[in-house]
Parts: C-alpha cells; structure tokens; sequence
C-alpha cells in the first residue's frame, strides 16, 4: 500500500487518481487544512496531523504501508516570510515526525515533494540538480532542511528516497475531477481565470522591468499531470533499482507572465484586466529547469505540458470550480 500524505491537496490528489487508476492500493493521510474533501475519493482517507504522532503511528499500525509520497507542507512564499514558525513547525517538524513514524513501522521508501525554491537565485539557467541550494525565504528553508534529513537517514538507517524539486506546478485534471484549488489563491494562472470569471478584479504583474523580453518573470510551468506520473516513476524507480536520487521537473521552456495572460486571453476570449504593481522581494527573473536527469533515468517525458493545454486544462477546471 501507497500512503499519500497530504494526498487531498493539489498535486497529491492527482497522483492519487493516477495510482487508483494504475490498480495501486492508495491511502491518503490529509488534515483537509488546506485540502480538500472532496478530493479524497480514491481508495482510503485517514484523517490526522503529521505534528499527532499518536495518530501517525496508529495509521502505520492499521495499514500494510510499504511506501511515501509526502506532500503535506505549508507553501506560501510571503506567508512564511512573515511567519516562519508556521513554516517551521508544520513543515519540518512534521515530516520529522512522519520520518520516525516510518522508521519504527520499517517503511524505507520515500518520494519528497520539494520544490526550486531551495536554489534562491539562480546563477545560472537552466538550472541543474547540482546548483547551490541557498533559500530566500523560510518555505524554501523548510524544505531544504528535510532534503537534508532524509539524505543523512538514508545513510544512517536505509532510507531510499526520491526528492522532486519542482517548477511551477500548473493546470488540472483533463477529466476535470481535480485541480488547482487554494484559498487564498496566489498562482498566476487561476488568478487570471478568476478575473477572465469576474471573481476577481485584476491581474497584478509584480514588475515590468526585469531583463526578459517584455520585462516580466520567466517560469517554467510544469502540467500537474506530468507531475503526478514523475512522482509514480520516481516510486517505480526506487522499487526497480533500490537507488536514492534527487530530480528537478520541468520543461526546459520558460513563458513570461505578458506570454501567460495573452495565451489565456487568445483561449478563452474573454477581457482579463492587468494591474502593473512593483517587484516583490526576493523574485528572480527567471527560473527554468533541466529535467535532463529525470528525462533520462525515470524515461519521464511531459506530455501536457504546453502552455496551451495547461491554460485550457486549468480553465475547464475553474469553470467547474466557480459552481461550487
């Protein structure tokens, strides 16, 4: 059996789908603080807190769990800047529990959702797996520090792991059953969706005059669902080779926020307003990965990962999203 923690979230709902749906024994551990319940509706739900250690070790004692994808963190940038000790608490000292938990119960494998935020800014582009790793901000710290903890478990007690750092997650469900839902939002694209809906009333560009083409960020955006299938063949990898690795997950190809709201505009053809605002501390001007490593040892290739279907995909979601 799979435990997915934090499996009713974003990302982890849709690697739930596809394990279910690949005839995986699939239990999702979630405290539906930023899941959704809905989103739960894939093999087992068991309700509880990384930082309930009794709980932990009751849903380790009641299932036959042979592996982890752990998804369960606090993930905004600003929020963490002004209270890191959320981030501290939640992200680290969670996952430390669930690491204990893991090593009492003789589960050894491990698949660690991370993110590029541990590199800072980068020195150069597109960034490798090998790049600095220096934080800007306590999210990127907090999930630094756990790459940290589970490469010194592996040494000390075993522990095989993939670390996925990745770009930015994107898009939804093509069946529309799952998607980008956070409240509050604060991700480019459902925020330009929302308008294009008139639940919001602007985009805000943080910053015109980076030097990018059009003086926007550059992001590398990454379909949700090619992130799910990079999370299950990095499992599949750890199985078959008993090899611990760290991947980024991106395309290669970065878009700029302008390219962003007009490709929306040109799909959905509807009026998105755009505020022009100052830059927010800490954004570099570009952020673009080479996914070389994961393209050649987990055989992973993005297979709905151009702008267009992630824009179409995320919409048909948002569509769906705003009759709720």
């Amino acid at each position: 059996m799979i435990l997915v923690v934090g499996g009713a979230g974003y990302i982890g709902s849709h690697v739930v789908k596809q394990l279910y749906k690949n005839g995986q024994d699939v239990i999702v551990f979630d405290n539906f603080k930023n899941g959704h319940r809905e989103f739960a509706k894939w093999g087992k739900c068991f309700e509880g807190d990384l930082n309930d250690i009794h709980t932990l070790n009751q849903l380790f004692e009641t299932n036959q769990i042979n592996s982890v994808i752990h998804f369960a963190a606090y993930a905004y940038v600003n929020e963490s800047v002004m209270d890191p000790q959320k981030y501290y608490l939640n992200n680290v000292m969670g996952s430390l529990n669930l690491l204990k938990a893991m090593l009492t119960h003789n589960v050894k494998e491990i698949v660690f959702s991370s993110t590029c935020a541990t590199y800072g800014n980068p020195t150069y582009i597109p960034i490798t797996e090998c790049h600095i790793q220096k934080p800007i901000n306590p999210y990127g710290w907090s999930k630094l520090m756990i790459e940290q903890v589970i490469k010194d478990y592996h040494h000390a007690y075993g522990l095989q792991y993939a670390i996925l750092r990745y770009f930015n997650a994107a898009g939804a469900d093509i069946e529309g059953e799952v998607g980008e839902w956070h409240e509050p939002e604060t991700h480019l694209i459902p925020i330009i969706l929302q308008v294009a809906l008139e639940e919001k009333d602007s985009v805000q560009i943080f910053g015109t005059d980076y030097e990018t083409p059009d003086g926007t960020c550059i992001r590398d955006y990454i379909h949700v669902m090619d992130l799910a299938d990079a999370h299950i063949k990095a499992m599949n990898y750890i199985k078959g080779t008993q090899q611990s690795e760290v991947f980024n997950l991106g395309t290669g190809n970065g878009f700029s926020v302008n390219e962003v709201i007009n490709t929306a505009r040109s799909i959905i053809e509807k009026p998105i307003r755009v505020v022009e605002s100052q830059r927010r501390p800490g954004d570099p001007a570009i952020l673009i990965a080479n996914s070389n490593k994961a393209n050649n040892l987990l055989k992973w290739e993005p297979q709905y990962s151009d702008l267009r279907t992630i824009i179409s995909s995320a919409w048909k979601w948002q569509q769906i999203l705003s009759m709720k």
